[in-house]
C-alpha cells in the first residue's frame, strides 16, 4: 500500500511566508451550539438613560423603568455629603445668563404672536401683572398634617440603595447620591464617585440590582442569558469598550449586542427610513436612519432636553408669582414637583389662550399635604417653546451642540478607523474628500439664533470629541492633497468650533441633519417620515406645532418636491419614551441579529473582536 507523504518543504516556505506577513488577530471559531438562535426570553435589553434606566426581557411587552440613581453610605463619618446636580447646571450664574433668558423669551413671544391660531385671528398675550398679583396673595390649604410619604429607611444602613428608593433618601442621613449618566454620556467629574472605576461599579450595581429585583433573574443564571446594550448615536467609544467589558466580565453575560438608540427607534416604530428626533430628559440627539442604518455626517447631539425645560419653566413660574415661594430648583423633592407641574400644565397649542386657574398638590415625605391655588397665562406655552429658543434656557459658555467625531484609533484594535481608512483606495478616499467639502460648506453657512462660546473646561473633559469626523483621512492622505492638508484642518477645525458654539433650535436642528444627507432622494425620505421618541417633547401639540415648523423653514426647493412632512409623534400609539427599547427587543428576534453577539469566550481570550469593533457602520456592534 502506497502511503503519501506530505510536502514538508512547501508547507515550510508557507509559514515562512506567513510569518512575513502581520496579520490581524482573528478569534477562534465559536461553536455551532453557540450561533443557533436563543429564545427572546433569554435576552435582557438595556436602555441607560441620564435620568432612567429601562430594562426587560426581549419577550416582554414592556419594560421595567426606574430612576437612574444610587445612594452610597459614606464610609466615614463626618464626610462631607454630595449629590449630583437635578435641574442645575453649569453656565447659569453668569453675569450674562439673565439678559440671555430675556432675549429668549422675547423671541419666544414673538413667534407666538407671528402664529396665527387655527381660527385665523392672533393670539392675545395673558397680561402677566394680573397672573402675579393673584398668584401671590395665595396661601397654601392643608390637606392632611401628614403627607403619607416617607424618606427610605435607611436605619439598618444598607451599603447603596437603588432606584426610587435612593431618590426618597433623606438628605439628613449621610448618604452621597450619584448619577451615572449626565446628558447621555458618562458622568466624570472630579468629586466623590467621578472616576471612571467609581462610575462602572455604580451602574453594575444598579444594572444587576434591576436585573434580580424585577426580572427575577438570579445573577449566577445570567450566564445562559445575553444582553442588547442600546447606546446614544454620538458615543465615546472607549466607554462603550467599558460597557462591553462590564457586561459580559463583571456582570456575566454570555454575549452582547451593542445598537445606538437611533436605529433601534425605527425597529420599534417600524419604519425602515426616519430622521429620528429624540427628545430625552437632558440631551436631544438628531439622526437620520435609512434602511437600518445611521447615516453618520447627520448625527448631531443637542446638551438640552426636558430637565431644562422644567427649569425654564420654573424661572416663568416665579417670574408671574408662584405661590410655592420655598420652592428650590437645588431640593431633590422640588425638582420632582416641577418635573410633574411641566408634564402636567405645560402645552405646544396656540389654541389654547388665556388666562386659567389651576391648581396643585405637595406632598413631600414627613411633611403636611399641601393645595395651591395657580393662575397661569402664557407661561404653559412659552417654556415648551425654548426647545426652538434654546437661548431662553440662559446657559452660558457651555458647549451645547456636538457633531459626530474622528475616533483617534485604538492601539488594541488592529482594524480601528486608520488601518481602514489606510486600506481604501485612492477613489474612496477622493469621494469622502469632496463629501466633506460639501459637509463643511454647510456647517460654515449655517445660521443659528444664539450662539455660546465654547467653554475650555467642555473641551478639557472631553478631549476626544475636538475634532470632526466626518472624513476620517484627514491625517492619512498621501500623495496629491498632502500640501493642502494643514490648511485644510485648520479651516475644517475652525468651522467646527463656530458650528458647535451655537445653541441650535429643535426645528433647526433637524433641518441641519436632513440636509447632511447625501442625496435629494434621501432628504425626500427624511422629510416625510420624522420620528420624535424620548419623553422631553410629550406636550399636547408638539405634533403640530413641529410640523409647522418645519414647513416654514424648510428650504423652498423641497418645498416644491416634498409632497408631504410627517412628523410622527406616537408610531402605533405607543409611549415615544419606550420606542427605542421596543426597538432592541425587535433586534433579538432577527435572523441577522446572530452574526452580530460579541461572545463572553471571545472577548475575554482576544479583547474586542476585530470584525465586530472595527468600523463604524451605523449598526455600532460597539
Amino acid at each position: 500500500m502506497t502511503q503519501v507523504e506530505p510536502d514538508n518543504g512547501k508547507e515550510k516556505e508557507k509559514e515562512k511566508e506567513q510569518r512575513g506577513v502581520k496579520r490581524p488577530i482573528v478569534p477562534a471559531a465559536i461553536p455551532e451550539s453557540v450561533l443557533e438562535p436563543i429564545q427572546s426570553n433569554f435576552i435582557v435589553v438595556i436602555h441607560p438613560g441620564s435620568s432612567t434606566l429601562r430594562i426587560g426581557r426581549a419577550a416582554d411587552t414592556l419594560p421595567v423603568g426606574i430612576p437612574h440613581v444610587i445612594a452610597r453610605r459614606h464610609k466615614q463619618q463626618g464626610q462631607p455629603r454630595y449629590e449630583d446636580p437635578w435641574l442645575q447646571r453649569d453656565g447659569l450664574n453668569k453675569p450674562e445668563s439673565n439678559e440671555q433668558r430675556l432675549n429668549g423669551l422675547k423671541m419666544v413671544d414673538q413667534a407666538i404672536w407671528s402664529k396665527k391660531m387655527s381660527n385665523g385671528a392672533r393670539r392675545i398675550p395673558a397680561p402677566p401683572d394680573q397672573v402675579r398679583a393673584y398668584n401671590k396673595q395665595m396661601r397654601p390649604a392643608v390637606l392632611d398634617a401628614n403627607s403619607g410619604v416617607k424618606w427610605t429607611n435607611t436605619s439598618h444602613q444598607p451599603e447603596f440603595v437603588v432606584g426610587e428608593e435612593a431618590l426618597y433618601v433623606n438628605p439628613t442621613d449621610c448618604y452621597n447620591i450619584h448619577c451615572p449618566i449626565r446628558r447621555g454620556q458618562f458622568n466624570l467629574h472630579s468629586g466623590p464617585g467621578g472616576s471612571l472605576t467609581a462610575l462602572l461599579t455604580d451602574l453594575e450595581v444598579i444594572w444587576t440590582y434591576a436585573i434580580q429585583k424585577f426580572l427575577e433573574i438570579p445573577r449566577k443564571d445570567l450566564k445562559y442569558y445575553r444582553c442588547i446594550l442600546l447606546i446614544p448615536d454620538i458615543y465615546n467609544r472607549q466607554h462603550v469598550k467599558e460597557l462591553v467589558n462590564l457586561l459580559l466580565n463583571n456582570i456575566g453575560f454570555s454575549g452582547v449586542i451593542v445598537h445606538q438608540e437611533s436605529i433601534c427607534a425605527t425597529f420599534g416604530s417600524g419604519l425602515s427610513s426616519a430622521c429620528v428626533v429624540d427628545v430625552g430628559e437632558q440631551k436631544t440627539s438628531v439622526c437620520c436612519v435609512e434602511d437600518g442604518v445611521s447615516h453618520r455626517n447627520t448625527r448631531l447631539r443637542l446638551a438640552y432636553g426636558g430637565s431644562d425645560v422644567t427649569r425654564c419653566y420654573f424661572w416663568l413660574l416665579q417670574r408671574s408669582g408662584f405661590p410655592y415661594r420655598e420652592c428650590q430648583v437645588s431640593k431633590r423633592m422640588d425638582s420632582l414637583l416641577l418635573q410633574k407641574l411641566k408634564e402636567t400644565f405645560c402645552h405646544l397649542d396656540q389654541d389654547i389662550s388665556g388666562i386659567q386657574d389651576h391648581e396643585f398638590k405637595i406632598r413631600h415625605p414627613d411633611s403636611p399635604a399641601l393645595l395651591y391655588q395657580l393662575r397661569l397665562g402664557d407661561e404653559k406655552l412659552q417654556a415648551p417653546m425654548a426647545l426652538f429658543y434654546p437661548a431662553t434656557f440662559g446657559i452660558v459658555g457651555q458647549k451645547i451642540s456636538t457633531l459626530q467625531h474622528r475616533s483617534h484609533g485604538d492601539s488594541e484594535d488592529p482594524h480601528d478607523e486608520h488601518y481602514l481608512v489606510a486600506t481604501q483606495s485612492k477613489q474612496e478616499q477622493t469621494a469622502k474628500a469632496i463629501a466633506e467639502r460639501k459637509a463643511l460648506a454647510k456647517y460654515a453657512g449655517f445660521e443659528a439664533e444664539s450662539g455660546a462660546p465654547i467653554s475650555d473646561s467642555a473641551e478639557k473633559s472631553h478631549p476626544h470629541e475636538l475634532e470632526l469626523g466626518t472624513c476620517q483621512h484627514d491625517c492619512l492622505l498621501a500623495g496629491n492633497d498632502s500640501e493642502d492638508l494643514p490648511a485644510t484642518l485648520m479651516a475644517r477645525k475652525t468651522t467646527v468650533s463656530q458650528f458647535e458654539g451655537k445653541a441650535l433650535g429643535l426645528d433647526k436642528s433637524i433641518l441641519h441633519s436632513i440636509d447632511c444627507c447625501g442625496s435629494d432622494e434621501t432628504k425626500k425620505k427624511m422629510y416625510s417620515s420624522i420620528l420624535v421618541v424620548g419623553g422631553g417633547l410629550m406636550f399636547h401639540g408638539a405634533q403640530e406645532f413641529l410640523q409647522h415648523r418645519i414647513l416654514n423653514k424648510m428650504p423652498p426647493s423641497f418645498r416644491r418636491i416634498v409632497e408631504n412632512v410627517e412628523v410622527i409623534t406616537r408610531p402605533k400609539d405607543m409611549d415615544p419614551r419606550l420606542i427605542a427599547w421596543k426597538g432592541g427587543a425587535v433586534l433579538a428576534c432577527l435572523d441577522t441579529t446572530q452574526e452580530l453577539w460579541i461572545h463572553q469566550r471571545e472577548w475575554q481570550r482576544f479583547g474586542q473582536p476585530v470584525e465586530k469593533l472595527s468600523a463604524d457602520y451605523g449598526t455600532a456592534s460597539a
